[in-house]
């Protein structure tokens, strides 16, 4: 009974591991950027860069996706990015890095200012930053803040 016990505890903990653990598959993080701010956008990219290195220094694979929306989209604007230097250098030495803009929050911005707001090159829209944000955890992306 008690080693039965113990393969069905067993079981359910490796039915909880992450599945990518198993498959090979890269590991996943989603990072959010909501807020103007040049300290919390540093943070973002120190996080993202951190775990990159993490990752490449094991050996192992990972996908990182930054999404900005509502006020963080400032920092993927071309005219307005308090990083646009480290986005560049992204763009350059971290291709699993991926900086998602806000459709919306890009379309609100365009009807304030009366023309549309360029984006940094590296920048890839999507419609909506917070339904990219469920969508990635519903595919067990792991989702931070900073």
């Amino acid at each position: 009974m008690r080693n039965a016990l113990i393969a069905t505890i067993a079981l359910f903990a490796l039915a909880a591991w992450p599945s990518s653990v198993f498959a090979g598959e890269p590991h996943k993080l989603a990072l959010q950027i909501s807020d103007n701010d040049a300290e919390k956008m540093n943070a973002v990219l120190n996080v993202a860069a951190n775990v990159a290195r993490y990752y490449s220094n094991k050996g192992e694979e990972v996908e990182i996706e930054i999404v900005a929306f509502n006020a963080g989209l400032h920092m993927l604007r071309d005219d307005t990015s308090q990083v646009k230097p480290r986005l560049k250098s992204f763009a350059q030495s971290m291709p699993n890095v991926k900086f998602m803009a806000c459709q919306n929050t890009l379309d609100g911005m365009t009807k304030r200012e009366g023309k549309k707001p360029a984006l940094v090159d590296n920048a890839v829209l999507v419609p909506a930053g917070v339904v990219r944000l469920i969508e990635l955890n519903e595919k067990r992306w792991t989702i931070v803040r900073p």
